[in-house]
């Protein structure tokens, strides 16, 4: 039987411009679906309009460009999507997969994590408070093979851990907004952070109820500072310098523990793809922040979980 085409995806978020961090896994991503010869594609991540910078996705286009990661397919918008989440939602709702849900947070922390108002029981709540969407977790132990870290399972509880589908404020989240472009975009392989592992499980559940295979996983160490905290906006990683793109490529091999020859650091950005593509070796990525430290400036790796 032959196997289905590789189809692998990046998809940051434009909450600020791409930090290393975010190059390591672009990079990761990509010599996976080339080592593959199969397809990489982009998708922006802008379902949050209050913390997106209105500037920040044409700097991540444009920083994607310049390290010459460009996509197979034109990139997708998920701020454009919203038909397709709806009617998601509306088929969770249909066949009692999803549910209304009008308890806070602090109520929730309050019942240990129960809802007071029996929302998976689609009992409404008084008044006109505004509702979320929760998707209907089952109790499971669910198992998987991650590309890199092997084996892994993951416990998930009913209601406890139920994901909000659709925010109260109006806003699709991301645990079903990366399902319904998953499955639409025939993605087969997945390559992110393991700052996303704990989300799997969940997401698993979510690919079944809407009668879809999960792609399979490659969960990368994440890049973080010397104060251990993952790069990122919050933690104020730098922009990435798109003045030495090809610097910025050898430095994200080394982060992936692929040994660039130290040459390449005066090659150009073509020079620097086509050596990641002929010599990537998947299992060279660090597990241990202790084969990875040193590995860029001020910079090492870490598993994060």
């Amino acid at each position: 039987m032959e196997q289905p085409r590789y189809r692998g995806r990046f998809a940051p978020s434009p909450t600020g411009p791409l930090h290393f961090g975010s190059l390591v896994t672009a990079l990761a991503s990509w010599l996976e679906a080339r080592s593959a010869g199969g397809d990489w594609l982009v998708r922006i991540e802008d379902l949050d309009p209050l913390r997106e910078p209105p500037e920040a996705t044409g700097q991540i286009l444009h920083s994607l460009d310049c390290h010459g990661l460009f996509p197979d397919e034109p990139v997708r918008f998920q701020s454009r999507r919203h038909d397709a989440y709806q009617a998601a939602i509306d088929q969770l709702l249909a066949r009692h997969k999803a549910y209304r849900c009008r308890c806070s947070r602090k109520l929730l922390q309050k019942h240990g994590g129960y809802h007071p108002d029996h929302c998976r029981d689609g009992q409404p709540a008084p008044g006109d408070t505004p509702y979320a969407i929760r998707f209907a977790l089952t109790d499971e132990l669910s198992h998987w093979q991650d590309l890199l870290l092997g084996e892994q399972q993951q416990r998930v509880a009913a209601e406890l851990d139920d994901p909000v589908l659709l925010r109260k404020e109006g806003f699709y989240a991301y645990q079903l907004a990366v399902v319904v472009d998953d499955i639409d975009q025939n993605i087969s392989h997945v390559v992110r952070g393991s700052d996303l592992l704990d989300m799997t499980a969940q997401q698993q559940q979510i690919f079944r109820a809407l009668g879809a295979q999960s792609p399979q996983w490659l969960h990368i160490p994440v890049v973080v500072n010397d104060q251990g905290q993952k790069l990122s906006k919050q933690t104020h990683a730098p922009a990435l310098d798109d003045q030495q793109p090809a610097a910025n490529l050898v430095n994200a091999l080394a982060a992936l523990g692929q040994q660039p020859p130290s040459a390449l650091l005066n090659a150009t950005v073509d020079d620097v793809l086509a050596w990641g593509r002929e010599n990537w070796r998947r299992h060279a990525i660090p597990l241990t922040s202790r084969q990875a430290r040193g590995i860029t400036p001020n910079t090492h790796l870490r598993p994060d979980h």
